[in-house]
C-alpha cells in the first residue's frame, strides 16, 4: 500500500502567452526583455492537477506539493503564484539571469531527479512543453533517469487504489489512449486535463507565508552543462494571400493553371 502522494510539480517564468513572440537581434532566441512573463500554461495544469487530487479526497491523501522552478531572482514570484493556487512550499533554485531559460531539458531533469530522490518524491507532474524553448523533453528524460513508468500529455489522472494504480488517460491520433501503473511515475500534463484556478487575493497573500526555499544547483550535484548550440533562430516565412474565383470552371481553370491538375 502506498502512504500518499508527494507530488513534486517544476514550474517555469515564461512570456505571457497572451503575447506574440519576437526573434532577439541577435539570432540566438525569443526577446524576452520588458514582456510580461507569468506562468508556462502547460504548469499551470499541473498544479491545478495536483491541487485537484488533494480535493478530491481519493484513494490516497496528498501528504505534500512541492513546487520548483529555475531561474532568476523573479522566478519567486511564479512559484508563489503555484502556492496560491495550493502548492504547500516551492524550492527556488537559483540560476543567474543570463542563464534565465537557458537550462537544457537533460540538466532540469537530473535536477528534478535529485530533487525526487532527496524529497522522497512519489509523482511528477510536469507540464508537457514550455511555451518559450517548446523542446516538450524534460518529463520523458527524468522518467528515463528515474527509471518510472511515464503517461505523456494526460488529459485525464484518476487514482484507482490504496496501492497507487494510477490509470492516466491521453488523446491519441484517432482517439484515446488509457494507460494503468503503479505508483512511482512520471505524468506530462496537456490543456484539456483541467481548468486552472484563478489565485483569489486571500490565497495570494497566505501565500507568502508559506516556505520558499532558496537553493543553488550544487545544492543536488548537478552542474549547468551546456551540450546544444542554437545556430539561428527565424521568423517563418510570411504566408502569401489566396486568391478568389467566380465559379467551379474558374477553379479548375487557376489549378491547371498551378499545375495542381
Amino acid at each position: 500500500m502506498a502512504s500518499g502522494l508527494r507530488i513534486l510539480v517544476p514550474v517555469k517564468r515564461v512570456i505571457d502567452f497572451t503575447i506574440k513572440p519576437r526573434i532577439n537581434k541577435t539570432q540566438t532566441g525569443v526577446e524576452t526583455a520588458g514582456f510580461k512573463h507569468s506562468l508556462n500554461p502547460f504548469d499551470e495544469l499541473s498544479v491545478e492537477e495536483a491541487v485537484r487530487l488533494r480535493e478530491r479526497k481519493g484513494p490516497l491523501k496528498v501528504e505534500n506539493i512541492l513546487a520548483l522552478s529555475a531561474g532568476g531572482p523573479k522566478c519567486s514570484d511564479t512559484l508563489r503564484t503555484a502556492m496560491a493556487m495550493g502548492a504547500d512550499r516551492a524550492f527556488h533554485v537559483e540560476v543567474p539571469e543570463n542563464e534565465v531559460g537557458g537550462l537544457e531539458p537533460l540538466t532540469v531533469a537530473k535536477l528534478l531527479q535529485a530533487v525526487v530522490k532527496k524529497e522522497n518524491i512519489n509523482l511528477v507532474f510536469v507540464g508537457k512543453q514550455s511555451i518559450d524553448s517548446d523542446q516538450g523533453q524534460t518529463g520523458q528524460m527524468l522518467a528515463g533517469l528515474l527509471g518510472w513508468p511515464q503517461a505523456t500529455q494526460a488529459s485525464k489522472v484518476e487514482i484507482k487504489d490504496e496501492n497507487g494504480t494510477i490509470e492516466v488517460t491521453r488523446e491519441v491520433d484517432g482517439g484515446v489512449e488509457t494507460l494503468r501503473t503503479k505508483l512511482p511515475m512520471v505524468i506530462t500534463t496537456d490543456l484539456r486535463l483541467n481548468e486552472p484556478r484563478y489565485a483569489s487575493l486571500p490565497n495570494i497573500m497566505k501565500a507568502k507565508k508559506k516556505p520558499l526555499e532558496k537553493k543553488k544547483l550544487e545544492d543536488f550535484g548537478v552542474e549547468d552543462k551546456k551540450r546544444l548550440k542554437t545556430i539561428k533562430v527565424t521568423e517563418p516565412p510570411p504566408r502569401q494571400g489566396g486568391g478568389k474565383v467566380e465559379d467551379v470552371d474558374g477553379l479548375i481553370g487557376k489549378l491547371k493553371e498551378l499545375g495542381a491538375l
